[in-house]
């Protein structure tokens, strides 16, 4: 049997919105984007919300909106996606990493305060795997400070801590929509805000600088080609009509693997805090010391399950060391990294599949126990 690590969940009616699109002769700055865009703003409870062409983009969007530049620091996790630093290299600050909470995997709170100085400008924390962060106890810090806060959700559409949805209380929060997470729109991302001047920026920004009620070929600031197709944003609006659909149906995959192995000694599954409601965007196991993660991935590889450890830590990729990161700076997150291992994830996921990426699991332990 051949289990994909990942896939999107389409319908006939996500088809025949892009067949329509493409029938309409507006293939882009048209109506479905607006339309995709309100969906997202109610869905989350913001005032704004800005389509762009992928997550790192809404991420790159966000820092240029605040003003970060040259010499200034921004306080983030080592433990995510490379593009929620990169973002900040991409206006030459610098990214400050905090360790993580070993449950969570998010950024540890508590270590937050430490990491401020006087050229830090923002905080930028990220909802790894669909599980949100505490999103008061940051904003208090944050107030504490004067700091701005960009939320990196682009994993965690629809989550909730504490009865907050991801993505609605920060200065501005980023979604993407790539096809691996829990609604796609192929290639996408959505900029979500409160604050009107903030979303005028991204606006002109991500059209390449054109002022909101200016001429087509006006710019009044650098900006980029980051704007979103009326196919994706077609796409995206038929998902929305979906949501509560398809993350219920993940929470049912999540559910059945976490009752499959739960008798599997050497794995543990994902922790969720108490106070949240997932939203799942992959299924992440954490092998105990006794076990080779690396062989157990090999062996899972072999026989047909797709699987990735997530995530390598940013701080250990090869640019990252040339800036002068090192192993041992934030060994939570080194020593998480070494352990977690995506197994197959997507809405439309079968028991049967799950039957066979577990019984192939423990197999593959078995075969690597150190």
């Amino acid at each position: 049997m051949q289990v994909p690590l990942s896939g999107p969940d389409i319908t006939e009616k996500e088809i025949n919105a892009v067949v329509e699109v493409l029938r309409s002769g507006v293939l882009s700055i048209g109506p479905r984007l607006e339309e995709f865009e309100n969906k997202i703003a109610t869905f989350v409870g913001v005032k704004h919300a800005i389509g762009v062409n992928s997550g790192t983009s809404g991420l790159h969007l966000a820092v240029r909106a605040l003003g970060i530049s040259d010499g200034d620091e921004v306080i983030t996790t080592p433990f995510s996606f490379i593009a929620s630093s990169n973002c900040i290299l991409f206006e030459r600050a610098t990214p400050v990493f905090v360790d993580i909470d070993p449950l969570t995997l998010n950024i540890d709170v508590e270590r937050i305060e430490s990491a401020i100085t006087p050229r830090t400008k923002a905080l930028l924390p990220v909802d790894a795997f669909g599980q949100p962060v505490d999103i008061e106890a940051i904003k208090s810090i944050a107030a504490k400070y004067g700091l701005p806060i960009i939320e990196d959700a682009c994993e965690a559409l629809g989550a909730e801590f504490n009865g907050i949805k991801a993505g609605s209380q920060a200065d501005i929060a980023v979604f993407a929509f790539y096809p691996n997470k829990q609604i796609t729109t192929a290639e996408g991302g959505m900029v979500v805000t409160n604050d009107d001047h903030i979303a005028d920026l991204v606006r002109s920004m991500r059209s390449q600088g054109r002022p909101i009620t200016g001429l087509w070929l006006e710019h009044e600031r650098l900006g980029y080609n980051y704007r979103m197709s009326e196919l994706h944003a077609a796409l995206g609006c038929v998902q929305m009509d979906r949501i509560d659909e398809i993350i219920s149906k993940r929470q049912r995959v999540a559910e059945m693997y976490n009752s499959h192995l739960s008798e599997v000694e050497e794995v543990s599954v994902p922790y969720v805090d108490p106070r949240v409601k997932m939203s799942w965007f992959i299924y992440v196991v954490r092998f105990h010391a006794s076990v080779n993660r690396d062989k157990v991935m090999e062996y899972l590889i072999e026989h047909g399950v797709g699987c990735k450890p997530y995530f390598t830590p940013i701080h250990l990729q090869a640019f990252y060391r040339e800036m002068g990161f090192n192993e041992g700076d934030f060994p939570v997150t080194e020593s998480v990294a070494k352990t977690t291992l995506a197994l197959p994830f997507f809405s439309n996921m079968t028991e049967e599949q799950i039957d066979y990426v577990v019984k192939t699991l423990k197999e593959g332990i078995a075969k690597a126990k150190r």
